[in-house]
């Protein structure tokens, strides 16, 4: 079947944020004594769920201890990412799609307000949105990308998913999904071990262009 949508991860596929995911968590744990390192993120909070983590984390908070945190940690982080862009090459990619007639959505474990935040920083819009945070499980449970697929009304053989983390690519290629890596904060042999068919720095890798256009829709 011939490519009909792209689907996409934000933090860290979108725009290289995942830094600033790490300063504001890593700022925010050690205020309740937790002196975490890159590694640390990477290992127990990257890719995950907001309210599990802190559930895990910081099992000693309230429930509403636990929302306050997380809403100072994403108000710090939408404080850090004022002045982020997209992702070399994305604006190209994202021209080559539209001009072919490709839908596009976005599937991603951030919160809404962060979610909108950066969908206006970077000026794109979508044709789906699916947030995590409103399904009965995140990723890397593949149940936002089958919503996605759901609401696309496609099968998982007719899109291409960006992913930059484990355990997105666990969920979107759980779900059937052809998936591309980004490795803005995992290394390529964790993202392919996940399951990830290429890895690469950022839009403009002749390797992602060369399979698209050995899928263009609009090719004879």
């Amino acid at each position: 079947m011939k490519l009909k949508a792209l689907l996409f991860d934000l933090d860290g596929t979108l725009a290289d944020t995942d830094r600033l995911h790490e300063q504001a968590w890593l700022e925010g744990l050690a205020q309740h004594g937790i002196k975490g390192d890159h590694a640390y993120y990477q290992t127990q909070i990257s890719g995950g769920l907001n309210p599990e983590i802190v559930r895990r984390l910081l099992p000693q908070l309230s429930e509403a201890e636990g929302e306050a945190f997380l809403a100072q940690k994403e108000a710090r982080f939408r404080e850090l990412a004022a002045g982020v862009g997209p992702l070399p090459g994305l604006g190209e990619l994202w021209n080559w799609a539209q001009s072919r007639g490709l839908r596009r959505a976005l599937v991603s474990n951030a919160p809404r307000v962060n979610a909108l935040f950066m969908l206006e920083r970077l000026g794109l819009k979508f044709d789906a949105v699916v947030l995590s945070e409103e399904l009965p499980a995140g990723k890397p449970d593949p149940l936002p990308y089958r919503t996605a697929l759901e609401q696309l009304g496609i099968g998982p053989d007719a899109a291409l998913a960006f992913e930059d983390s484990p355990s997105g690519v666990r969920a979107a290629v759980g779900a059937g999904l052809r998936t591309v890596a980004l490795t803005t904060g995992h290394r390529p042999e964790a993202l392919e071990q996940a399951g990830a068919f290429l890895c690469i720095a950022d839009f403009t890798d002749w390797h992602l262009w060369d399979w698209l256009q050995s899928h263009d829709p609009t090719a004879p």
